[in-house]
């Protein structure tokens, strides 16, 4: 130990790096210099456990303290402060389990085998500091999103989220552009070879082009969100999930149907739940004798106070048409948030409503039936004797 209770080995490397060699070897020796330290294979397992807690618990403070960081600093200065602190914690932990178990030549030797002298080192840190500032121009992007477009009704959460994720790759795009011209990347050839690939993936895939076309259309469109009661076609249920390519929805019967975007931009699209209600209608015959005008009323009084439906817009009884066996009354009505389990329970309850109050009134629901007769009576008659009066030895006249 030396005077001031330092080990040998790190006061010789520190002195060595203070000297002016090279700052590679310099770094190897003095992170080799904690081997000498921890000499023991169980304190070395131990540095390393530790080293990983310590790596675990840095990640764990910063994500509970990252709000106050915003309050006091600002949200630039808080995500600066959150990067550099756990890019020194990564750093500080693998030089501590490199060092203490004397692997520090191998990780050099490693890096020197990459294909970057050491000339490249102001080009590997534009590169380094390109990535950071990148990072946190995307983590700006998205708070600038979820402050300023949730405060409008004129873009939804879904197209909050893919403006997100345009821009991020909008900003990584040039990111990259801008790394391979600091490298000295010929960017001709690229764009052109882009290009050609561009043609042809173009023309082997037409159709995922045109999916993912009418997708970025219905995204920006909004004929339906997710949540929404849409019927597509033949196909009725609730969406789950819009994606640049399909469309999911979820039948009620329990069924995930998936819909590629550009077939259900060439289809006619009902959607039930637009304007957060639904109107539904029950039919309800009564009998051709019936009071019709009493027959509304009584129903129009049975669906007055049902919770299941909605009291504005009013509820409706009208007369529809004549049927074979009944007059038929149209019991019309409005659901709010309308899914499946509203729209059975809210049918459910004024079809219940209603035949108990035709009931209690008196009002019958006839049963189909059919009124048989013949032209003529002496036809009539003729046959009905023929039929009464067999031959006396049961056989043919």
């Amino acid at each position: 130990m030396s005077e001031f209770g330092v080990p040998p080995a790190l006061a010789d490397a520190a002195v060595h790096l203070q000297s002016g060699g090279s700052w590679v070897t310099d770094l190897v020796e003095a992170v080799n210099g904690l081997a000498e330290v921890v000499e023991s294979p169980v304190l070395r397992a131990v540095a390393t456990v530790a080293a990983v807690a310590f790596l675990a618990a840095i990640g764990y403070v910063t994500n509970r303290v990252q709000g106050e960081l915003r309050e006091r600093f600002g949200n630039t200065v808080a995500d600066l402060l959150t990067v550099l602190l756990i890019g020194l914690s990564v750093f500080a932990s693998a030089a501590v389990v490199v060092g203490v178990w004397s692997s520090a030549d191998e990780v050099a030797s490693a890096m020197r085998n990459l294909p970057v002298s050491t000339r490249d080192s102001d080009k590997v840190l534009i590169s380094v500091v390109l990535v950071l500032v990148t990072h946190i121009l995307s983590r700006l992007v998205k708070r600038v999103l979820e402050d300023y477009l949730a405060t409008t009704e004129a873009f939804s959460d879904h197209q909050r989220r893919l403006t997100y994720r345009v821009s991020q790759v909008i900003l990584w795009t040039g990111a990259a552009i801008v790394a391979l011209g600091v490298w000295n990347v010929e960017l001709t050839g690229l764009l052109v070879g882009a290009g050609f690939a561009g043609i042809v993936v173009g023309m082997a895939a037409r159709q995922t082009l045109g999916a993912v076309l009418a997708g970025f259309v219905l995204m920006f469109s909004r004929p339906f969100e997710i949540g929404d009661w849409i019927e597509i076609g033949d196909v009725e249920g609730i969406v789950t999930d819009i994606s640049i390519f399909n469309t999911r929805i979820q039948t009620f019967d329990g069924e995930y149907v998936m819909f590629p975007n550009d077939v259900v931009s060439g289809q006619r699209i009902t959607n039930r739940s637009r304007k957060g209600r639904l109107r539904l209608e029950v039919e309800v015959g009564v009998d051709y004798d019936t009071d019709v005008d009493a027959a509304v009323e009584t129903a129009a009084e049975a669906i007055e106070g049902l919770d299941t439906i909605l009291t504005v817009p009013t509820p409706q009884v009208v007369v529809k048409r004549f049927d074979d066996s009944a007059v038929v009354l149209g019991v019309r009505f409005w659901i709010d948030n309308p899914s499946a389990r509203r729209k059975w329970r809210a049918r459910t309850a004024v079809v219940t409503a209603v035949k108990e109050a035709f009931d209690d009134a008196g009002v019958s629901i006839p049963f189909p039936q059919r009124t048989l007769g013949s032209r003529g009576d002496a036809d009539v008659d003729e046959t009905a004797a023929a039929v009464a009066e067999p031959a006396p030895d049961g056989g043919d006249e």
